[in-house]
């Protein structure tokens, strides 16, 4: 059994198919149920709106679990008969959205597998056909493996009641890694210079922790000189509150001494286990990130298959801690 969810007002426990939600429950108190003992999210203040992200949504990709050079295992596949995955998993994540009623939908990067325009079309049936003009979406690095330019409309600014939101592209065409570019990083600047609201800043890429003690020059996230140059603007405008990515396929929130309470947050992907959205419900005094795992019985039972993969280790790496998950982003100063 799996505490996955932990809101203000509500809580949800995974027991494989079984899913138990827990609601009108008092916030900032301490419950029990299925032997799990948590303390609900506080309401910090008058709620003013709540908007929606999902990433690494994937379509047209075939198989799940392949890293490539090496051969961990499983792989998995829809079976014969069966919607294509990508499919399956984000029609359950959009009927949840949908349900939520969020203000605005970000999509923040690998909406394809490959990048061809089919994949994309296919993307913004399901997507813009949901939402309208709701929806905001980057690119990642799967759609611009080929050079492609489509989503590559960022940076977008968001305006939302009580919060702004700031949407970075963070793709170098043909490659893994990230950047973010001067443009981009003056644009960011500005924007925050002139806020009177908590900025929120959206990315595929996650960037690397100046804290670290090695450089990487090939760093599978932003690339360390951008990621400094990102973390010294973060540093300069206390209006930046948080910094959320995809790309890495798992829940974790870093720290970092320069910045220090604001979360460096990577959310799960929709395509497979977890299969996640993320929900931010945005208050006067605070924000909380909401971590919502697709409950259908198609969608838990694609992920319940691929809980396993990369040599079994799959769990572990990318359902992170509840803090993680379900959190308080502050405003600073």
């Amino acid at each position: 059994m799996e505490l996955t969810t932990v809101a203000n007002d509500h809580a949800v426990v995974h027991d494989g198919f079984d899913v138990h939600v827990y609601r009108d429950l008092a916030p900032d108190t301490l419950h029990r149920f299925d032997g799990f003992e948590f303390r609900t999210l506080p309401e910090p203040g008058e709620h003013l709106c709540t908007f929606a992200t999902v990433n690494d949504v994937h379509f047209g990709e075939t198989e799940c679990g392949v890293i490539e050079g090496m051969e961990l295992g499983p792989i998995y596949s829809s079976e014969p008969g069966e919607p294509p995955y990508p499919e399956t998993m984000n029609n359950g994540a959009i009927a949840e959205m949908l349900r939520a009623d969020p203000a605005v939908v970000v999509v923040k990067g690998d909406l394809t597998a490959g990048g061809s325009r089919e994949e994309y079309d296919c993307f913004l049936a399901h997507y813009r056909g949901a939402f309208g003009e709701r929806l905001h979406h980057v690119r990642g690095n799967h759609d611009a493996y080929h050079g492609q330019t489509f989503a590559a409309d960022a940076p977008i600014e968001i305006e939302l009641p009580g919060v702004r939101l700031a949407v970075l592209d963070t793709v170098i065409p043909r490659e893994t890694p990230g950047q973010v570019s001067t443009e981009q990083l003056q644009w960011l600047d500005e924007l925050a210079e002139r806020s009177d609201t908590p900025v929120l800043v959206f990315g595929h890429h996650h960037v690397w922790s100046p804290d670290s003690n090695v450089r990487p020059e090939n760093y599978f996230g932003i690339n360390p000189d951008d990621s400094e140059r990102l973390v010294e603007v973060f540093v300069r405008r206390p209006a930046l509150s948080g910094f959320f990515a995809g790309h890495t396929h798992r829940n974790r929130v870093r720290r970092l001494s320069a910045t220090g309470e604001v979360p460096w947050v990577e959310v799960a992907c929709t395509k497979d286990f977890p299969g996640s959205w993320a929900e931010y419900r945005v208050f006067d005094g605070g924000i909380l990130q909401i971590h919502h795992r697709i409950s259908n019985p198609e969608a838990l039972a694609w992920t319940e298959r691929t809980r396993d993969m990369y040599g079994g280790i799959y769990f572990d790496y990318a359902f992170g801690e509840l803090s993680e998950r379900c959190f308080v982003v502050w405003p600073r100063g």
